[in-house]
């Protein structure tokens, strides 16, 4: 669902001449290199003064007071699909209201999300938004990719595959400093970057590839992931079919990662292969992005080997092939030796992300500049609303925006 019919319009026109250029180079002539972080189209979502901001955040239950007011927008760009091919993504984009020429920038990665209208650049009330606003309020740009298929984008999101989630986050970082120019800013190249359960594990990927050098123009300067699935093989589908997972969310997450996958890896024929009936007929319409979490949990069964057949429950715990392939794809985010301030953040109470991906993602990255700081005993969602106000107190001690 788009919320605009000039955005949707702009979409259509986007994806119809990438169509074209792709074509035209069918014919074993390379077709041109897609023209990454190029903006497609901009629509204002949020005009805020500072007292609106502050007004805007208390509604929102951030009680974080307002530096300045902050315009925010959505943004339609060009970026690669999961297989390399051209498409279009969109994202918000927080600029402050500032003199300052220089911006810090923060990049938000939002959690698992199903419903294509719930990203943070298409819904206003859901809590993505506020958060991406709390850093612009204190003097930030902060930038919040949809990912792939979400909010704008065409197609099917391809849940926590990390490849796609950094090409995603790094052209929207492209489109912000094309953006800010044009508004008489210019952007630290220097990235803050924090996220929360999905959006934990693409922090992660994103900041590796930022200090790996594979975004030009870009760095790293922190990194502050919450709650992330950080190790889907060891831990978190290990703790998903034994229970230490709540099993409706256990399904939940292996129905909407495998789905995605096959998308990408093909991990199966039919999806009967795969899922039991007689949720297997529906299983692929169901995340099809049209449909939300509630409609989802309803349909799906209350545990994973009623989802699963005995052959594909045996081949998430032990996969081979293309199963591996797709592990891979979300693995491995935490498996480098950061230069700069990590602070990762989770809890031992949550059964939704068990709190030992936490864990081995901080010993993954082998250095004492990584800490790693136990909220406690509360649930999944309370993590983030518990970090990012230290997060961001953390940012402006550390890197403050000006």
């Amino acid at each position: 669902m788009l919320s605009t019919p000039r955005s949707a319009i702009a979409v259509f026109v986007a994806a119809l001449l990438l169509s074209v250029v792709t074509a035209c180079g069918s014919d074993n002539t390379p077709a041109p290199a897609v023209p990454r972080g190029d903006v497609v189209s901009t629509t204002p979502v949020e005009q805020l003064s500072t007292e609106q901001t502050t007004a805007y955040l208390g509604t929102a239950n951030i009680g974080a007071p307002a530096r300045n007011g902050v315009d925010a927008y959505r943004v339609v760009y060009r970026t690669i699909t999961a297989e390399g091919g051209p498409t279009t993504a969109s994202g918000l984009i927080v600029l402050p209201r500032t003199d300052s020429r220089r911006l810090r920038v923060v990049t938000y990665e939002h959690g698992t999300l199903v419903l294509k209208s719930d990203a943070p650049s298409v819904n206003g009330t859901r809590s993505d938004r506020a958060r991406t606003i709390m850093f612009a309020a204190a003097g930030y740009a902060a930038v919040a990719p949809d990912y792939l298929g979400l909010g704008e984008g065409p197609g099917f999101h391809p849940y926590t595959h990390a490849p796609s989630e950094v090409s995603a986050s790094v052209d929207l970082l492209r489109a912000a400093r094309t953006m800010a120019a044009e508004r008489q800013h210019d952007l630290d190249p220097d990235i803050l970057v924090t996220g929360f359960s999905q959006g934990g594990q693409a922090a992660t990927a994103l900041g590796k590839a930022l200090q790996a050098g594979d975004a030009p123009g870009f760095g790293l300067a922190a990194l502050a992931p919450i709650s992330g699935p950080y190790d889907v093989q060891q831990v978190e589908t290990p703790g998903a079919i034994e229970g230490r997972v709540t099993p409706a969310i256990a399904v939940f997450y292996l129905a909407y990662w495998i789905t995605s996958m096959n998308r990408i890896y093909h991990l199966y024929d039919r999806p009967a292969d795969a899922f039991s009936e007689p949720i297997a007929e529906r299983i692929e319409q169901l995340f099809d992005g049209q449909q939300n979490e509630i409609t989802i949990g309803t349909a799906l069964p209350v545990r994973p080997e009623l989802l699963l057949t005995p052959t594909f429950l045996a081949q998430a715990q032990h996969p081979t092939g293309t199963s591996q392939s797709a592990v891979a794809a979300s693995d491995g985010t935490c498996d480098w030796t950061p230069r700069v301030p990590v602070h990762l953040y989770a809890a031992s109470g949550d059964r939704n992300v068990l709190y030992a991906n936490a864990e081995h993602c901080r010993q993954a990255m082998r250095t004492d500049r990584a800490t790693l700081t136990d909220l406690g005993d509360i649930d999944h969602s309370a993590t983030a609303r518990v970090a990012l106000p230290q997060i961001l107190d953390w940012f402006q001690r550390e890197i403050p925006a000006a």
